[in-house]
């Protein structure tokens, strides 16, 4: 399983770069993945949608609908994909540190 070095910590990650372990998960993994996602700075929007996808899978153990993330984040469909230009799933999951959504290509 490939695996990354972030701050002296190894993460393990899928062979997307999800990563594993969702608890693994902090801030500086965030930043870094963005980088990796072509975003150089997170704003609060970008924390408030993070946050959102991490509380809602904490109780559901899986990412929530597309719709539903809108609706709670207040942030429109196009708005998520200004502020994650991967999409819901390949971006936003993804700095969130929850595994790859199924169904995801």
């Amino acid at each position: 399983m490939p695996e990354l070095e972030l701050n002296g910590v190894t993460l393990q990650v899928d062979e997307d770069g999800f990563l594993v372990d969702p608890d693994a998960w902090n801030e500086d993994v965030a930043r870094f993945f963005a980088k990796s996602e072509g975003i150089d700075e997170l704003y609060e929007e970008h924390w408030r949608v993070i946050a959102y996808l991490r509380d809602y899978y904490k109780q559901h153990e899986v990412a929530p609908m597309l719709n539903k993330l809108c609706k709670e984040t207040g942030c429109t469909l196009k708005r998520i994909y200004q502020l994650f230009p991967g999409g819901p799933a390949k971006g936003a999951c993804k700095l969130a540190g929850l595994p790859k959504p199924k169904g995801c290509i």
